[in-house]
């Protein structure tokens, strides 16, 4: 399958420090490519170089296209859509007025995010700094989404939310993700099993295992070996992969 995003030998430091070390994978050019491993292995760090946001060094190509040498502001310009693990909303600004900040293209899809995101229009003259941290959430996902992008980058989105505002981020990344592919840092299981078809686990700043997310989340030893999950706690609905088939 065709790559949107190819990463090779991606290496990367913060103060010095070294914190991905010779990161190479690839995103599908359809579909949700989820990064998996322990806390404090890399994952925020590799999503943070792709983006130009770290020190890096190493070959990061979009569609085609080297990236690699161009500053964060020209990496979102080509068409990458990055959602923080922070969120990083705007906290004295109103939701209204965050969106319009993030609006890039002539044509916003203001549509899509009203449809997915109806909270959020409600609350439009709201300060977002006085949203809860799963509404900030769905904004910082929603700036995003205005944009027509050509690959969403998405940080640990359902990090401490409460189970139905889980069910509803995951449910905007199912329908985003018709449209655009992501790359998806997530540690909650069944969210990956619903949305990903494949996976890269790192594992002390490298990449230690690709392949289908449906064979990984199936093997209940790999899962506790590179996971450090056990068994009991991996997912057993059927997965993306699997429910296409049927």
């Amino acid at each position: 399958m065709t790559a949107i995003l190819e990463v090779e030998h991606l290496s990367a430091s913060i103060g010095g420090q070294q914190v991905i070390e010779d990161i190479t994978f690839s995103v599908p050019a359809t579909g949700v490519t989820a990064v998996l491993g322990r806390n404090g292995v890399g994952k925020t760090s590799t999503m943070k170089a792709v983006m130009g946001l770290i020190s890096r060094t190493g070959t990061v190509v979009l569609d085609g296209v080297r990236i690699d040498r161009e500053d964060t502001h020209r990496i979102v310009r080509r068409g990458i859509g990055y959602v923080p693990e922070d969120r990083e909303v705007f906290g004295t600004l109103t939701v209204a007025e965050n969106l319009r900040l993030a609006e890039r293209d002539a044509k916003p899809r203001r549509d899509l995010v009203e449809r997915l995101f109806p909270d959020l229009v409600r609350r439009a003259g709201q300060r977002a700094g006085t949203l809860s941290g799963g509404q900030q959430q769905m904004l910082s996902l929603a700036r995003a989404l205005l944009n027509d992008n050509r690959l969403l980058l998405v940080d640990e989105p359902t990090k401490g939310l409460a189970p139905k505002i889980v069910t509803e981020v995951t449910e905007a990344l199912e329908e985003a993700a018709r449209t655009v592919p992501v790359l998806l840092v997530e540690q909650n299981l069944p969210v990956i099993e619903r949305l990903a078809a494949d996976v890269v686990v790192v594992d002390s700043g490298r990449v230690v295992h690709t392949g289908p997310a449906a064979e990984l989340l199936a093997d209940a030893g790999a899962v506790l070996r590179l996971l450090g999950v056990h068994a009991e706690h991996a997912p057993t609905t059927p997965t993306t992969a699997e429910r296409s088939t049927r």
